[in-house]
C-alpha cells in the first residue's frame, strides 16, 4: 500500500470514529428503563386512611356503648432504597387527623367525643416483580409504630361531663402492601398503593363528672394512595 493510500485509510478510520463517538455518548447518556440495585425512589401520594375499627365498651360508666372513627385524606411522602434489583425497603411519613364518635346511648347523644392526630411511620420490605419493565408491581410486608398526638376532648364531651383529659396509647403492629409503579418518563412514574396497617390502642378519658373511662379500639385501617414518584 502506498503512503497516500495509507494516509487515506487513517483519515477514513478517524472520520468513522468521530462520527461514532457522539452516537455512543448519546447512548450512554440515555436514561435507562426500570429500577436496579442502589436506586433511591421518592414518591409523593395523596392517601385515604379508612379505619376498619372495632371498639370495646366505654368503661366503666357506659358499658355497651362503643365508638366509631372517621376516614381521613392527607398527603404522604415515602422513600424506597433498592438493596437488589428486586428487593427494596420503603419508609413512609404521613400524619392524619381522626375523631372518635359515640354510637349509641349517652355517648351517641354527645356525638363527637375526642380527636387526635396519628403519626404511623411504617417500614416495609418489598419484592419488585418486574424491575426492568415500564409497569412494575410489587408487594411488601413490615412493621408499624403508631404515635397518637395532640389528643383533645370535643366541646360536646366537655359540656356533658366537664373538663376532660384525653390520652391514647401508642401502638406497635404489622403492615402489608400491594402496589404498582407505571412509567411516565424513564425517571418519573405513577404510583398506586394499598396498605393494611395493624393499629390497636386504648383511649383514656379522664373526666370531671364521670371519672376515668377507658375504651379499647382496633383501628386496622386500609390506606389507599395515588401519586407520583421519581428515581433519583
Amino acid at each position: 500500500m502506498t503512503s497516500s493510500n495509507t494516509s487515506l485509510a487513517i483519515v477514513a478510520a478517524l472520520a468513522g470514529m468521530a462520527m461514532a463517538t457522539p452516537a455512543l455518548a448519546r447512548a450512554d447518556a440515555a436514561p435507562r428503563q426500570g429500577i436496579a440495585a442502589g436506586d433511591v425512589l421518592l414518591r409523593v401520594r395523596t392517601i385515604l386512611v379508612a379505619p376498619n375499627e372495632k371498639s370495646g365498651s366505654v368503661l366503666p360508666a357506659f358499658p355497651g356503648e362503643r365508638v366509631r372513627v372517621n376516614n381521613s385524606v392527607m398527603p404522604e411522602v415515602d422513600v424506597t432504597y433498592m438493596a437488589t434489583n428486586n428487593i427494596g425497603f420503603e419508609l413512609i411519613a404521613a400524619t392524619t387527623k381522626h375523631h372518635a364518635d359515640g354510637r349509641t346511648g349517652t355517648t351517641g347523644s354527645i356525638g363527637k367525643l375526642a380527636s387526635t392526630w396519628v403519626l404511623p411511620p411504617t417500614l416495609t420490605a418489598q419484592y419488585h416483580l418486574n424491575p426492568t419493565g415500564k409497569v412494575r408491581p410489587y408487594i411488601g410486608a413490615g412493621v408499624n409504630y403508631t404515635i397518637f398526638w395532640n389528643e383533645r376532648a370535643s366541646d360536646g364531651l366537655v359540656k356533658a361531663v366537664g373538663a376532660t383529659d384525653v390520652h391514647m396509647k401508642d401502638s406497635l403492629g404489622w403492615a402489608a402492601q400491594a402496589s404498582v409503579d407505571i412509567d411516565i418518563t424513564p425517571k418519573v412514574f405513577l404510583n398506586l398503593d394499598v396498605k393494611y396497617i395493624d393499629i390497636d390502642t386504648t383511649a383514656r378519658l379522664r373526666t370531671t363528672a364521670a371519672g376515668t373511662q377507658h375504651v379499647a379500639i382496633s383501628l386496622d385501617p386500609l390506606v389507599l394512595g395515588v401519586g407520583l414518584g421519581i428515581r433519583l
